[in-house]
Formats: C-alpha cells, structure tokens, sequence
C-alpha cells in the first residue's frame, strides 16, 4: 500500500472517530452533570475512587491489550493469515486466564483495602459494596473482550467503533433518564445499569468479529512459542503499565485517603474534562496506530520516522487548539456545565490538560516502541519514572502539601517518561532527536508563541462571560490555524490544504 493510500486511510479512519467523539461528547457532558447533580458530590467521588480500586488491578488488561493489538497489527503487516488465527486464539486463552487472577486479586487483596484503607462514611458502605462488586463484574468482561476489540483496531475498521460507541451513549442516555425515575438507591442503581450497558456493548462487539473475521472464529490451536513470545513482551511491559496505572488511579486513591471523597468528585470532574478534551487526540492516534506497526513490520524505517515527526506535531496542535480555549476559559465552562462545581476542580483540570497535552507528543513514540517489540529496558527505565510519581506525592501529602501537588509531580513524570523513549528510540531504529526537534518541536513552538499571547491578554483585560469567552476563543483558533497553515507545515502540505478547501468550497487561491 502506497503512502498516499495509507494516508487517505488514516484520514478517512480519523474522521470517523470524530463523528463519534462529537456524539459521544454532548451526550457525555449532558449525562455527567446530570449525574453528579442526582447522586451528589459524595457519592459520585465514592463511585469513581472506587472504580478506581479495580482500575488498578486492571492494569493488567491494558499491558495484555497493547500486546494483543501489536501482534495482531505485526502479523497483518507481514501478510501472514494463518499465523494471525493462532495469535488471536492464543491472545484470547491469556485474556481468560488473566480474568480469572484479577478476580482473584480484586475479592481478596481489592476487598480487603475498600473496607479497612479507604475512607468511606460508614452509612454508605452497603451501596459500596454493590459498586465495587459490579465494577469487578465490568472489568472481567471487558479483559475477556480485549482481543476482539483489537482485532478491530488492527483491521482499522474506526467505522464500526464509531457506530457502536453512538449507540453506547444513547444506553447511557437512558441510564441516566432509569437514575432519575429510580426511588432506590441511586449508586446502587447506576452501578447495575452502567454494567449492563458494558455487557451488551462488548457483546456486540464481539458477535461482528466472530461473524466478520475468520480469525475471531473459535477454534483450538495451540503456538507455545508464540506464547512465550507474547507473555515476554507483555510481562516486561507489566511494569510500565503497573507505573502508568498507579500515577493514575493511585494518586486518586492517595487523595482519598487524605482528603476524603470531595476531592475525589473534583478529581473525577477534572478527568472527564480530560477525557473529552483527550478524544480529539486520541482519535487521531487510534487512526495512525496500525500503520506505525505495519511500517515497522514492513521495514520501511524512513517512512516510519516522517510519520512519527508528522502524527506527534499535529497531535499536539489539535490537543492545543482545543485546549488553549479551554484552559483559558475553564471557570465559566464549568459553571454553565455543572453549576456547583466542587472546590479544586479548577486547578486541577488546568493541570491535568496541561499533563496530557504534553503526554499527547509521545503516544506516536511509544507506539513505536510497541512495534519494535523490545519492551525490557524502556518499561524498566521510562516505568520507574512514572513509578515514582505516587511515593514522592506520597511523601509531599503526608509533609501536608495540598492535594494539586500530585499531578504536577505527575507532569515531571510524564516529562522524564517521554526522555527515555526517545534516547531509546534513538538506538533502536535510529530516530534523529535533532530531526525530531526540526520536525515537531520548533514547528510547534512556532505555534505556541504566536498563538498564546493575544487571547492571554484579552483573558486578563475583559470581565468573564459570553463575550470574553467567544473573543479568547475565536482568537486562539484563528492564531493556531494561521500560525499552523504559514509556520508549522511545509509547502507541499499546504498546497494539499489549499487544493481541499478549493475543491470543497469552490474556492480559488491565487
């Protein structure tokens, strides 16, 4: 398949998952205040911190999920059919034995830690109990669906994610309309519903792939090297996804432990802006993902290394022209969206976006090091450096540090993180750091300059509302596009651009 071609996919497959975020997007804004303003500040903090107790151990599936897709992903690049049915097979084996240890883990060491370590009001301990179990039940089902989803993924088929994940929010939709009507408990209720709707979710999912890939459909085939291959790459990055999940869910369960559950709901509140904010990127990334391993598999190096400098550049232009307003304007957002926003929840967003738009410059990269296999010495190096975001937060807390102080030592971890994967990078396929700088870093620079001082000043100047908010935010757009389109691409991209616009809106440039 020629560039041009993989590029039309991916663009193509891109758009899609727009589609989708901008559905999913209303509707998620919509059905979390809702539920916020329906189970309270408390309650919705206690139903996230302790999701967040199975999120942990889940830490597993994810380290088990990136190894799936990349040797499905490796063999659809090597062309090789066969050797793919047996990968899949042997992925879905190691997802049913993984299930059976979280579950393990999470009604013996899980059960333990929520009723003698977390800090609960007593009278909700029973409506804990209903949360927790029902959030271990949706996480076994969703590790078991690991394969199908990545079967997907690797088939780059984004329009049936996108399909499903509209019909997956108009179910939430309804969860929220059954919450309100509900004269039961109402973190009860919602944790039952929220599990249903996962249940049917991945039961679609994994009827289309057994009836459309004929690699999903079930048959025994047993590859002990091909096991022992992927239990290696998955059991060194072990420890990185260990890291990864523990500067997440463990700063949220550290908080807890010494702020209570408020702190969780404005934790949780700030996530969701994550969240949603972090779609425009991830989109963009999910597309590009299976053509990062593809390029590797095929050995086309040169062509990996244009497409890592173009896909980091542009992901971190597309979190910064959705962000930049945001950042700006986040306290009269937050207003309009939940009208009682919890103490906290502004800082900590500001810094949460801030970590994941400089996160968003190394996802290209550490797909790269996905696709290369070589997982021992970067999960052992990059993992500690995320490891210790949450003793040192840790420490800071108990020295009585205030509760924004996890996620800047989180920022420094994510920053030391992206260092190791590029110095590694460089060894291993031999990425150019003094390319990376040409290519994405000075681009971007370029953008940032010029587009960050204007809406600052007028921010600073303007007294909130409607206008200040429409003026930082047409002002932000236009400064990133025009400094995007004259600084950070080069001609041949923007004759493509010029060519698009024309024909789209029968326009001519001179």
């Amino acid at each position: 398949m020629s560039n041009t071609e993989n590029n039309k996919r991916i663009a193509k497959n891109t758009i899609l998952l727009y589609f989708r975020m901008f559905i999913t997007l209303s509707v998620s804004l919509y059905t979390s205040r809702i539920v916020l303003n329906t189970l309270g500040i408390e309650d919705f903090g206690i139903y996230n911190v302790v999701g967040g107790i199975v999120v942990m151990f889940g830490f597993l599936s994810v380290t088990m999920a990136s190894g799936t897709q990349r040797f499905l992903t490796f063999q659809m690049g090597k062309n090789d059919f066969e050797k793919l049915k047996t990968t899949f097979y042997t992925s879905l084996i190691i997802h049913f034995c993984l299930a059976i240890i979280i579950l393990i883990l999470a009604e013996t060491i899980g059960l333990w830690f929520l009723n003698n370590k977390m800090n609960i009001p007593s009278d909700r301990m029973n409506a804990v109990q209903w949360v927790y179990q029902f959030s271990v039940f949706a996480s076994l089902i969703s590790i078991i669906q690991v394969p199908y989803n990545a079967s997907i993924i690797a088939h780059e088929r984004m329009n049936v994610i996108a399909y499903v994940s509209i019909f997956d929010v108009s179910l939430k939709l309804l969860v929220v309309y059954l919450l309100l009507v509900s004269s039961h408990d109402k973190l009860i209720v919602y944790s039952i519903l929220i599990f249903m709707v996962n249940l049917l979710i991945n039961t679609i999912y994994r009827i289309y792939c057994t009836n459309k890939y004929a690699e999903c459909k079930f048959r025994y085939v047993w590859d002990k090297d091909l096991f022992q291959s992927m239990m290696s790459f998955s059991g060194w990055n072990l420890f990185g996804s260990l890291a990864s999940t523990a500067a997440n869910e463990g700063i949220n369960i550290i908080l807890n432990i010494f702020f209570g559950p408020v702190v969780n709901a404005a934790r949780a509140i700030s996530f969701q802006v994550n969240n949603a904010i972090n779609g425009f990127a991830s989109n963009f990334q999910t597309a590009v993902t299976p053509q990062i391993t593809k390029l590797y598999a095929g050995n086309k190096i040169a062509d990996l290394h244009k497409l890592l400098y173009q896909n980091a550049k542009f992901a971190f232009i597309l979190m910064l022209f959705i962000t930049l307003p945001v950042m700006f304007e986040l306290e009269t957002l937050l207003f309009w969206w939940l009208k009682t926003v919890p103490l906290n929840t502004l800082l900590f967003c500001r810094l949460v976006l801030l970590q994941t738009i400089l996160h968003s410059l190394s996802i290209p990269f550490i797909m790269a090091i996905h696709a290369t296999g070589k997982m021992k010495v970067i999960n052992l190096t990059a993992g500690t450096a995320l490891l210790m975001v949450l003793p040192v937060s840790y420490v800071l807390l108990k020295m009585e540090f205030p509760p924004y102080v996890p996620f800047i030592v989180y920022i420094g971890g994510t920053i030391a993180e992206f260092s190791f994967v590029l110095y590694y990078l460089n060894k291993w396929i031999n990425l150019s750091i003094r390319s990376f700088l040409k290519n994405t870093i000075f681009p971007i620079s370029k953008v940032i300059f010029i587009s960050v001082p204007i809406p600052a000043f007028i921010y600073y100047q303007m007294d909130k509302g409607l206008i200040q908010f429409l003026i930082v935010s047409i002002t932000s757009s236009i400064g990133i596009l025009g400094s995007t389109y004259f600084l950070a691409i080069d001609h041949t991209t923007r004759i493509y651009v010029r060519n698009f616009i024309s024909n789209r809106f029968h326009l001519k440039f001179k």
